[in-house]
């Protein structure tokens, strides 16, 4: 079967720091029209599932490609990001514009508390979908972190956050019924590119 790894669309900033509610932003303008790029580009090829993590900005990205495919989204809440309760949302990009420490920290992977536990969470969430789906192909709508998690799985690689997926970026990676996982493609932006959609606002 083949997965299609989807990080979602560029979000809004969101700060509940006043009220304590987990932030969880939908997509800017931008976002949107990254999002109806990304369907434009993919609703040709013959996807069977689309599946998303319980975020709202993981599930608006993949909405518009499933409503032309007519199919549900089915969510799976171990592709969750690693920010799971966190109560204010700044895009990464902006982070790394204003020379934020958390920028640095996210690099570094100083802000993942438990690097090893949260790739067995993505991993064992991937690889329920693959097992639900058979010679299949399907879109995950998931997150940087989720992305990268999974890669330096399949790619044996140590750090948990080797590498930064672009906002819409696809990942494809095969996997054989006897448990082979290749790596395909990584960063696929294509569908910015035809239809003239930037990947930030800044």
């Amino acid at each position: 079967m083949e997965l299609l790894l989807i990080r979602h669309a560029l979000p809004v900033t969101v700060d509940n720091r006043d009220s304590g509610v987990e932030a969880d932003p939908v997509l800017s303008t931008l976002g949107e029209r990254q999002a109806g790029a990304l369907a434009d580009w993919l609703v040709d090829e013959h996807i069977d599932a689309v599946y998303t993590s319980p975020k709202a900005r993981a599930r608006l990205t993949v909405t518009p490609l499933a409503a032309r495919l007519g199919l549900e989204i089915e969510i799976e809440p171990l592709v969750n990001e690693y920010d799971e309760g966190e109560v204010e949302y700044i895009p990464i990009e902006h982070l790394k514009a204003t020379g934020d420490p958390r920028w640095g920290a996210m690099i570094a992977g100083d802000d993942l508390p438990d690097p090893e536990g949260f790739r067995a969470q993505v991993v064992e969430g991937v690889e329920r979908i693959i097992a639900a789906n058979p010679g299949r192909t399907v879109v995950v709508g998931c997150h940087g972190g989720v992305v990268s998690a999974y890669l330096s799985h399949v790619l044996g690689i140590d750090r948990v956050l080797f590498y930064e997926a672009s906002y819409t970026s696809v990942a494809r990676v095969a996997a054989s019924s006897s448990g082979h996982r290749s790596v395909r493609s990584m960063n696929e932006l294509g569908h910015l590119r035809v239809a003239g959609v930037p990947l930030s606002d800044l």
